[in-house]
């Protein structure tokens, strides 16, 4: 487990004295959030607004949550700050479709969305609002807004907790939450990891030697998915960018027949020519909360007929 994972999730004795010296930060960091959650303009855009967001900073699996409720409607747009992108200011990654620009531009998380969702249109904007005014524009009758918990928006909020919970109810940089774990309550529905969804991953085009690489958040929490064969970990930092002679230098250390990537990380491989083998991952959501997202969407529409 990497320092920073350590520190979050399964802290050491002198990692414990850290994070109650960093308390005073932490205190600022909580009330600035909790400014924020209250003093927001209010708006209503009078059309389905389903929020998918989490607490805590890093994987809890908003992404593949998106994917596999979103794919299930029509006409949908996914609306996504595209954090650590290579372009600025209002980016259609896809619309309806069609893919009109690089992973760089989109960011990793939107770029996988779009290449995921025929259905969909994918639109990434640090104005949200923007975004917003964008997608109907453009036709979309549901919106899925990816990390949409702290706006003030009229939506249905709904918060996944992971499985994994971190060891102190802190805000950064003392814990990982980026709101208090108090606002769980605030969600119109809560998806508990393990128990309103599970992770199921496939592992497409297996080697014998496959040498794990991974960008994402706490990397750690791949370990229960991991199949035979795997020869080394290289971890990287969240949304890392590759470098081939890098790749090919680990390839060689660990003669490796292949990369074992998420499908996330796979998107900025694609053009480097290296051998994929690709951990696809799925959520198995309850049919309960499927069930309460489309009463959301459908009676939200007869309001509006009516």
């Amino acid at each position: 487990m990497r320092w920073i994972d350590a520190y979050f999730y399964q802290p050491t004795f002198f990692q414990k004295i850290l994070s109650f010296l960093l308390l005073p930060i932490s205190l600022l960091y909580a009330i600035g959030s909790l400014v924020r959650l209250k003093v927001g303009r209010f708006y209503d855009f009078e059309m389905p607004i389903i929020s998918v967001g989490n607490l805590v900073a890093g994987g809890s699996g908003k992404t593949p949550f998106i994917i596999e409720v979103a794919r299930q409607y029509d006409k949908v747009a996914v609306v996504s700050r595209g954090y650590k992108r290579r372009s600025k200011g209002l980016v259609v990654v896809s619309q309806w479709g069609e893919i009109k620009v690089s992973q760089d531009q989109a960011g990793d998380e939107p770029y996988l969305i779009a290449k995921e969702l025929k259905n969909a249109s994918v639109i990434v904007c640090k104005d949200r609002i923007q975004a917003i005014k964008e997608a109907k524009s453009m036709g979309a009758k549901i919106i899925f807004l990816d990390d949409g918990f702290r706006f003030a928006f009229k939506k249905l909020n709904i918060i996944l907790r992971p499985l994994l919970q971190p060891y102190f109810p802190f805000c950064l940089p003392s814990g990982i939450y980026r709101e208090l774990p108090l606002f769980y309550k605030n969600a119109d529905i809560l998806v508990q990891e393990g128990k309103d969804y599970v992770r199921e991953v496939k592992i497409e085009s297996p080697t014998s030697r496959m040498l794990l690489l991974t960008a994402i958040a706490n990397p750690s929490r791949l370990d229960a998915f991991l199949p035979k064969g795997v020869v080394g970990k290289v971890t990287l930092n969240d949304h890392s960018t590759f470098e081939s002679a890098f790749l090919e230098s680990k390839m060689r250390e660990f003669n490796a027949t292949s990369l074992l990537v998420t499908s996330k990380d796979e998107v900025k491989l694609l053009e480097k020519g290296f051998c994929l083998s690709v951990m696809r991952l799925k959520l198995n959501i309850h049919s309960d909360i499927l069930d309460t997202i489309t009463q959301y969407i459908e009676s939200y529409n007869l309001t509006k007929e009516q």
